[in-house]
């Protein structure tokens, strides 16, 4: 398994700006306390590969340091060559760890799930949309036929429904909070909305019906947003999930990944806790999951990537 990085690439944010850029550095450090030499720095994103999922005038924008100031509160963060640097890192992370995991099972980036921005515009902290970029990449280079998206962030990934809409080689999947951002919702190829506070035998019951189904079309590529905003404790989640209850979460989809002999790529989605060592211990706990279930060298890939099975679809229902 690789573990690839971003909090080299800092964020240059206002005082007491809410979004909580320290975590990455923190949870990099966690991380390398029993996985250190599994983990790597993320390559940049290219322009060529932002481009399978962002427009090119919005990405004119965001490289030229164009964005409107309404575009930028859109976003919540201000604009910065920091910022793009940082964003096409996070993305480089993903589009590196969905190509480690289909060569040995499975890879991790310790930030993405950027999953709010759509094709010609960001929101939600989110600039580019790494699971778009990283999923369009894998298909159209036939590493993957079809690409599963298991986002149990709090929030809706409105972005990624968006952007993929239409390819019947991505299912997007969404358990998300009912009550939360964003309030003008895309559709999924499956959304689940929870009822503001949630708790984890509703949530856990839940997500164990709905596993089975999703991969039953038999995906060879999954991304898993592991967000750790469903958390009781976080101040923009409005659910009521434990840390068990969140480790229970992230192993039950794991294990489902390696029954499967699916290969997964593991980002880490929101996390607004405070103090903020409660979402660097919820992270930090769903790599470690990764690690012990795939171990530093991952499953041996699936032979039978660049097959396809026509008679197998997404179930709708």
């Amino acid at each position: 398994m690789r573990i690839f990085r971003t909090d080299q690439f800092p964020l240059p944010l206002p005082p007491g700006h809410r979004f909580p850029a320290q975590k990455y550095a923190l949870l990099a450090q966690a991380v390398a306390r029993f996985a250190a030499e599994a983990m790597d720095a993320a390559p940049a994103a290219s322009r060529y590969e932002l481009a399978q999922a962002h427009d090119d005038a919005y990405l004119d924008k965001v490289f030229n340091g164009a964005l409107s100031a309404v575009e930028q509160r859109e976003i919540g963060l201000p604009w910065s060559p920091q910022l793009l640097e940082r964003s096409r890192r996070s993305v480089g992370a993903t589009i590196a760890a969905a190509r480690w995991a289909l060569a040995r099972g499975c890879g991790v980036n310790l930030a993405g799930g950027t999953h709010h921005a759509g094709r010609a515009m960001g929101s939600g902290f989110c600039v580019f949309n790494d699971i778009a970029v990283a999923a369009r990449l894998m298909l159209d280079e036939g590493l993957a036929r079809r690409a599963l998206v298991i986002d149990l962030d709090v929030h809706q990934g409105d972005g990624t429904a968006a952007i993929t809409r239409g390819d019947d080689r991505i299912f997007t999947f969404s358990m998300h909070g009912a009550g939360n951002f964003p309030f003008l919702r895309e559709a999924s190829n499956l959304d689940i909305e929870l009822p503001d506070g949630a708790g984890d035998e509703t949530y856990l019951a839940i997500l164990a019906e709905q596993l089975p189904r999703l991969f039953a079309a038999d995906p060879d590529l999954v991304f898993y947003l592991a967000g750790a905003d469903p958390y009781a404790g976080d101040r923009l989640g409005k659910l009521a999930l434990s840390f068990n209850g969140l480790a229970a979460r992230d192993r039950m989809v794991l294990e489902a990944c390696r029954q499967a002999k699916a290969a997964v790529a593991v980002v880490m989605g929101g996390g607004y806790a405070v103090p903020i060592e409660d979402t660097v211990a919820i992270q930090t706990e769903t790599v470690r999951l990764a690690w012990h279930i795939f171990g530093a060298e991952g499953q041996i890939p699936r032979p039978d990537t660049t097959h396809t099975h026509p008679t197998r679809q997404w179930s709708q229902t």
